[in-house]
């Protein structure tokens, strides 16, 4: 029977990591059902969805243990199981950009939580402005919004938010 657990990695990034980790997980037999995986600073970060047998996954703890020790790694591995589907949420995708200044994700992340919106997801990221080299700040996030909001208040209370923290952003529908 398939068993499902999260796998954190956190250490300092090399050419390779991402070699060195999917071999023991391939080694131990089991399956990545999902990734992300980043260079933040100068260290790595992953999450993994994987799958196996419950002698794959005991087996894959240890050999993690191992290279964890000779590679600088920290891994974190938490048993979990599949996602609840909620089949009265609709996707939507948000992108907003602005100048960089404190407490933008913050501010998106309070308003969609006061709205019973899902974060399923969000990527940041720092950049200098094309001409000027301005700090600027992207954030990319995918939202489910329960069936029972109605979307013209949403998205009219999402632009006054964008207004105030002086973001530039879209609110739409994710279609397939």
């Amino acid at each position: 029977m398939s068993q499902l657990i999260v796998l954190s990695a956190i250490g300092t990034d090399r050419t390779g990591v991402v070699q060195d980790i999917t071999k023991v997980i391939m080694a131990c037999d089991g399956n990545i059902e999902e990734s992300r995986m980043a260079t933040l600073g100068s260290e790595f970060a992953m999450l993994m969805l994987v799958s196996g047998n419950w002698h794959t996954l005991d087996k894959l703890e240890r050999e993690l243990e191992k290279l964890g020790r000779g590679d600088n790694l920290t891994f974190t591995i938490r048993k979990t199981g599949q996602r609840a589907v909620k089949d009265n949420r609709m996707p939507y995708a948000v992108d907003a950009v602005s100048l960089d200044h404190q407490g933008i994700v913050f501010g998106l992340a309070n308003f969609f939580a006061a709205h019973d919106i899902e974060i399923a997801d969000v990527a940041t990221r720092g950049y200098a402005a094309a001409h000027t080299g301005a700090p600027m700040f992207a954030v990319q996030m995918a939202v489910n919004i329960p069936s029972t909001v109605h979307i013209a208040q949403l998205r009219d209370e999402f632009l006054e938010l964008c207004d105030r923290l002086n973001l530039d952003a879209i609110l739409e529908p994710v279609k397939a």
